[in-house]
């Protein structure tokens, strides 16, 4: 909690700053909110800062890469719309490292293995994310997962998040080939309802 009140002030400038060119270019509401699993698989509601227009498939917005602006690139590229995300973490529902949380809808879709991922707080980065971020197979995802889990460590948690920097400077993996944000998890399993998936 004391490095995400820290994070927190440090980036309140730059966080103001993408709120107002945010509330400027979409209008409000300004923040993204979706629920989410959490630790144990107990849902909670993740706020990010909006990138995407409305759904609008009369105006041609009907695919995450036709909605996302160019400004939300930025921002997801920057990983400055994950900044609202820190009060998930000052709340205890997230932590700064650990798996990323998915949308309560997906809960169905896991494996028995792949649930191990819950065992512990979901994160603003992870293994996962400094290993390929959104260009990863959603298998590989789960490897680096349950991997976390498995050898969760102080020093671990240090190595992440000092790989996550340099990630974010180079801007590596933010989009998945042919899609604005992630694959859908296994859409045989049929729709997911409600705002596209980000993660």
């Amino acid at each position: 909690m004391v490095i995400a009140t820290v994070i927190l002030i440090v980036t309140a400038f730059p966080l103001a700053v993408a709120t107002l060119v945010v509330a400027t270019c979409l209008g409000r509401p300004v923040l993204f909110r979706q629920e989410r699993i959490g630790l144990h698989g107990a849902p909670f509601t993740i706020v990010k800062l909006r990138t995407m227009r409305p759904f609008d498939p009369a105006r041609g917005l009907s695919t995450d890469a036709s909605r996302l602006t160019r400004f939300g690139v930025f921002l997801r590229a920057t990983s400055i719309d994950e900044l609202p995300s820190l009060v998930n973490v000052l709340r205890g529902e997230m932590s700064i490292v650990g798996p990323r949380p998915l949308p309560v809808t997906y809960g169905p879709r896991f494996t028995g293995s792949e649930k191990r991922r819950h065992e512990v707080r979901p994160g603003l980065t992870g293994l996962a994310q400094v290993h390929g971020r959104n260009a990863l197979s959603w298998e590989d995802r789960f490897r680096l997962d349950v991997e976390y889990v498995d050898r969760c460590s102080v020093l671990l948690d240090f190595r992440i998040l000092l790989r996550t920097a340099g990630v974010v400077l180079r801007a590596r993996g933010i989009t998945a080939a042919g899609c604005a944000t992630m694959h859908e998890l296994r859409p045989e399993h049929g729709p997911v309802p409600g705002p596209a998936v980000r993660t």
